[in-house]
């Protein structure tokens, strides 16, 4: 993936390299340097269809919702011809289950028809899928393909701005700020690192500041 270099943060602002150094090792000793997923999945077109559920709502949750959704429906095809309005009783507890049950289906007939089944791996092909946008299509680059990547979500976002990793509320102009600031191979891990804080501590309302282990580093605190 090449980088809009127009939308990445000035060199003489944000966190310099010194205090990411720093940032990048907290983070390794606080939730380790492993790389976990914290959707179920098996297959790759698993992973797809659990992150499109992901979106407004938990992990937790759709795992519930995905271990008895991928035995009734164990394939794309079966996915592909599922009937919406018994798609969206599968996955009502998800929210927005209207859209995400047209989006799966698109999806998965698009994956069919176009694809072989198979999910592909290059991000204009899989934003090009219904339902996928950046972040989706990274966390399936990282994960199953192995492509460093950044994904951002509202954890990601929030806490990137409070360290001063980026000065953007626009997703993918924060995406490739870190990609920038970040060094590769600490793009994927950062990103599970980061959501692991803003749930715990650096959250969205009454943040934990003086918990924080990187409080000294944060330009908020």
């Amino acid at each position: 993936m090449r980088l809009d270099r127009s939308s990445a943060l000035p060199h003489d602002i944000g966190m310099k390299k010194k205090d990411i150094a720093e940032l990048i090792a907290r983070l390794d000793a606080e939730y380790g340097s492993e790389l976990p997923c914290y959707l179920e999945y098996e297959t790759p077109w698993q992973l797809l269809i659990a992150t499109i559920l992901s979106a407004q709502c938990t992990d937790a949750r759709v795992n519930l919702v995905t271990r008895d959704l991928f035995r009734k429906y164990t394939s794309v095809d079966a996915f592909a011809e599922a009937e919406l309005k018994e798609l969206e009783k599968d996955i009502h507890s998800t929210g927005f289950y209207h859209n995400k049950a047209k989006n799966i289906i698109a999806c998965c007939r698009r994956l069919r028809d176009d694809y072989k089944g198979e999910v592909p791996s290059d991000i204009d092909a899989l934003t090009s899928l219904p339902g996928v946008g950046r972040k989706t299509a990274n966390v399936i680059r990282g994960n199953i393909f192995h492509i460093p990547s950044v994904v951002v979500d509202t954890h990601v976002g929030r806490i990137a701005r409070r360290l001063g990793l980026t000065k953007h509320e626009d997703p993918e102009k924060v995406e490739y700020d870190l990609m920038k600031k970040l060094p590769e191979d600490h793009w994927i891990l950062c990103n599970i690192q980061l959501i692991a804080l803003g749930r715990s501590i650096c959250t969205a309302r009454s943040p934990k500041c003086e918990e924080c282990f990187l409080k000294d580093l944060c330009k908020k605190s």
